[in-house]
């Protein structure tokens, strides 16, 4: 597979054929087939010229492999791709220098000593003659490049074949087939295609236990402006209650919320000098859970379960699996440049992995968002998803929106934007202004999600100055989400009741799709996750 991914980052001219006369087996559907396509003719201009050896490189077409109109493997691909990438070189060059020959022969007709010797006539006739070879040179120009446009829209067609439709066969034929030899051809992947994709990604019914291994990471908990002192934040994390509260050091502690007493719901109680009362008889516990004071009797050895708690980079962090926690935790922080202008939290009736299809799709924007910030937006006529063969992250097009899933729940998004609601240009790089980020989708329950939302603008500075602009904010924000929300709760509906959410995956699905496959590799408890690399 990896050879595949290599090919498919090279700009093969590759023809994608679901003709069946060339030995596609019977009873497979949707195949796809691999040709060798050559280039056009052309030939180096004769006149010397002193920019000449810079361009003098050798034409690559006496060395074309030999496999057109036939079937490749792999490797055979990668070598047409190998010739392919030397004959586009060449052919730019020698377009190239054809216009600048050109150009140089307009000088010589247009020189003054030349015109002494020739007729107003002659020199209109060779013009007009350089003129129409001029013409001629560009247009190879254009058709170079429409040519590799082309390839390019196969391959991101390839690419989406491969990836999201081949890939989960392969994860889930690879426990039962470790070892696979490295010249694994696209006609064996073609023949993969016959295996049921849809069960690899068959999320119906009710939410399924989550998995032990689920809750082996990091997972940010709450914002660390709003967790004062003398306050506490009771939150739900994997189904059971937990409360977060600043010890007498001032570091974050997570202990359980419930008294080892009479179960009482800790939240409900108070802090005083970094302990935790309980409302009902007094009982004080510190941040490791450890009970430190029992009023009227006398003080037992009790202790309440306690998680690993961390704070980075204005983030309350908590490690709520079994496993040691990892020695680091990743970084969340908006890119250099920005300023973080909200911070908002909300509890939301979804099962966390549904909110997270819908963070990580834009197709739906232009239909969804209509009264938000995708008010206005065309519906393009193709909507792409390009990512790295192996990864969780990558660019929109024709949007200028950069994201990302980071495991285990959080997305982050970069998007470009000349005016608040509007885009502009094609890719983020393009635009002058930005806005960033980040959703975490905590799993409180199979059924509810804690949202932590911060965002994060590289202009407008001094609107983080403006009173109650945090208000402001979460209106927006408030609104945004609640045009999801009533799609997204009807989907849980559904879903509940058996039907797939995942039922058809298209080109534009890549981001979640791949979120889906990590997901499920986890529940399953495989060693080596997808797209960990």
């Amino acid at each position: 597979m990896n050879a595949v991914a290599t090919a498919l980052s090279l700009p093969l001219p590759l023809s994608l054929c679901r003709s069946s006369k060339f030995g596609v087996k019977k009873g497979v559907k949707g195949g796809f087939r691999v040709f060798a396509v050559f280039g056009e003719e052309g030939g180096l201009v004769d006149k010397k010229s002193p920019w000449g050896p810079l361009f003098d490189v050798e034409d690559p077409r006496s060395k074309a492999p030999l496999y057109k109109g036939k079937f490749l493997d792999v490797n055979q691909a990668l070598e047409v791709a190998r010739y392919d990438i030397q004959y586009l070189d060449w052919r730019a060059r020698q377009d190239l220098l054809t216009i600048m020959l050109l150009h140089e022969k307009v000088v010589d007709v247009l020189n003054p000593l030349a015109r002494d010797y020739k007729s107003i006539g002659t020199v209109k006739k060779e013009l007009a003659e350089l003129q129409g070879e001029l013409a001629k040179a560009h247009q190879q120009v254009h058709i170079s490049e429409a040519r590799v446009s082309t390839a390019l829209d196969k391959l991101a067609h390839m690419e989406a074949l491969v990836n999201d439709r081949l890939l989960p066969e392969r994860i889930a034929t690879e426990s039962d087939h470790p070892t696979t030899s490295t010249s694994t051809s696209v006609q064996s992947l073609d023949r993969t295609k016959s295996k049921t994709h849809m069960k690899s990604l068959n999320v119906s019914g009710p939410v399924q236990p989550y998995h032990p291994r689920l809750k082996n990471f990091w997972y940010p908990v709450a914002f660390s402006s709003d967790l004062k002192n003398d306050t506490m934040i009771p939150i739900e994390c994997f189904e059971e209650p937990w409360v977060i509260f600043r010890g007498e050091d001032g570091k974050p502690g997570c202990v359980q919320n419930t008294c080892a007493h009479r179960a009482c719901p800790l939240h409900l109680g108070s802090v005083s000098e970094g302990r935790i009362q309980c409302p009902y008889h007094g009982w004080e516990y510190s941040t490791d859970g450890k009970c430190k004071k029992m009023p009227s009797t006398r003080l037992l050895n009790v202790k309440i379960k306690a998680l690993p708690c961390f704070e980075q980079e204005g983030m309350i962090w908590v490690w709520p699996g079994d496993d040691p926690p990892s020695p680091t935790l990743p970084s969340l922080q908006p890119p250099s440049g920005f300023v973080i202008h909200a911070e908002i939290v909300m509890e939301l009736p979804v099962e966390h992995g549904l909110l997270l299809d819908n963070l990580l799709d834009l197709a739906h924007a232009p239909f969804t968002h209509t009264s938000t910030f995708a008010k206005g937006w065309s519906v393009p006529s193709l909507v792409k998803f390009l990512t790295p063969a192996s990864g969780l992250q990558g660019y929109w097009d024709p949007y200028p929106i950069d994201m990302e899933f980071r495991p285990p729940c959080m997305v982050l998004s970069t998007i470009g934007i000349s005016k608040p609601g509007k885009l502009e240009g094609k890719s983020t790089q393009q635009c002058s202004t930005h806005l960033h980020q980040l959703h975490v989708c905590l799993p409180a329950s199979r059924q509810k999600t804690r949202l932590l939302y911060r965002m994060s603008l590289d202009f407008a500075p001094l609107l983080k100055n403006i009173p109650f602009m945090q208000y402001l904010w979460r209106h927006f924000a408030e609104q945004v989400l609640n045009e999801d929300l009533r799609l997204v709760i009807g989907q849980q509906e559904r879903m509940l009741n058996g039907a797939n959410i995942w039922n058809l995956p298209v080109a534009y699905d890549k981001l979640g799709v791949r979120y889906r496959l990590w997901r499920n590799a986890v529940d399953c408890g495989q060693d080596k996750l997808p797209f960990s690399e």
